[in-house]
């Protein structure tokens, strides 16, 4: 199809998804498959607002302004992060290693914590489960007995993939799939996109002898479509750190235990009705933390993130909110 072509197809306005922004030009990939490189109207800027990576748009022709294509408007979000910046997610995968380096479930728990306070689904991945299969197993359990999808595999053998396309494959049945891969450096997250699609060329990072931290230089957020699933898309992020989830992504103190699903059934019968659940008596979490039925590890975890949220100002906490989309 021409560009003379394609302007005249879009005199009306068409919608379509962000799957690429580098520069203030953005790819949309339209409902009827078609792709057009596009400029964000003008009024974006002055109403101080840029289109993300995952946002539905509407797409038309520029022709008085000879730009091509621009995006018109921009659908309301059902989520957004900040950094990746990145909208409408589905699903957030978390990707934890068995092994080299030893595995942070703290940062797994931020990003599940995040993923459950904005409406998206988290999926744990442990990687390298080759490595250190008993320590595989044992973070498998942890995540299962919180209510969690828990998928092992190594991406860079291929051993397990196959079961996280049958994950997609399923959760795409009903309605799109839009994914991100989120953890700690030399987690395996460029591996693991490698493998799932071998044509991209996508530069992983060594890990360190020294420092165990992998050196990813992801520069910009895409979508690219799953091979065999045109429901499934997978962005390729610059990755998510610790300073990242605690800067831009954190989760509000008032929502937190809420994001911890094995603390569900206790929420509301605490004897004080303001119970942080960390250390008051009657505490319906805690009784379930005394009879085994909430991890030491993932309590400790959620201890660890109330006080950090806690100790950011409320001024603080206010403005990053306001600067979350």
């Amino acid at each position: 199809m021409t560009d003379r072509m394609n302007k005249e197809t879009l005199q009306a306005k068409t919608e379509g998804a962000v799957i690429k922004g580098v520069g203030g030009l953005y790819t949309v990939l339209a409902d009827g498959g078609e792709r057009y490189q596009c400029r964000a109207r003008g009024k974006f800027r002055h109403e101080n607002i840029s289109p993300l990576v995952g946002d539905r748009v509407t797409v038309c022709g520029d022709t008085e302004e000879k730009e091509g294509y621009v995006i018109d408007s921009i659908l309301p979000r059902k989520n957004s992060l900040v950094r990746p910046a990145v909208a409408n997610l589905t699903h957030l995968f978390a990707v934890v290693p068995s092994a080299k380096p030893k595995p942070d479930l703290l940062t797994v728990d931020k990003i599940v914590s995040v993923a459950e306070s904005k409406g998206i689904e988290p999926v744990i991945i442990v990687n390298k489960s080759d490595i250190d299969p008993d320590e595989a197993e044992r973070i498998r359990a942890i995540y299962d007995g919180a209510g969690f999808t828990c998928l092992l595999l190594s991406a860079a053998t291929g051993d397990g993939c196959d079961a996280l396309l049958e994950y997609f494959e399923e959760s795409s049945r009903d309605s799109v799939v839009t994914a991100a891969l989120a953890g700690a450096s030399a987690a395996g997250k460029s591996t693991l996109m490698k493998r799932l699609f071998p044509s991209l060329d996508l530069k992983t990072g060594e890990v360190s002898r020294k420092t165990e931290r992998g050196r990813h230089t992801t520069r910009h957020v895409e979508l690219f479509p799953v091979p065999g699933n045109g429901r499934c898309f997978i962005a390729d992020t610059p990755g998510f750190s610790l300073l990242d989830f605690a800067k831009y992504n954190y989760c509000e103190l008032n929502l937190l235990a809420s994001t911890f699903r094995e603390f569900s059934d206790c929420l509301g019968k605490c004897r004080y009705t303001k119970c942080t659940h960390t250390k008051e008596e009657g505490c319906a979490v805690l009784e379930k933390l005394a009879s085994g039925g909430i991890s030491k590890e993932r309590h400790d975890n959620y201890i660890a993130l109330y006080n950090e949220i806690k100790s950011i100002p409320e001024w603080k906490r206010k403005k990053m909110t306001s600067n979350d989309g």
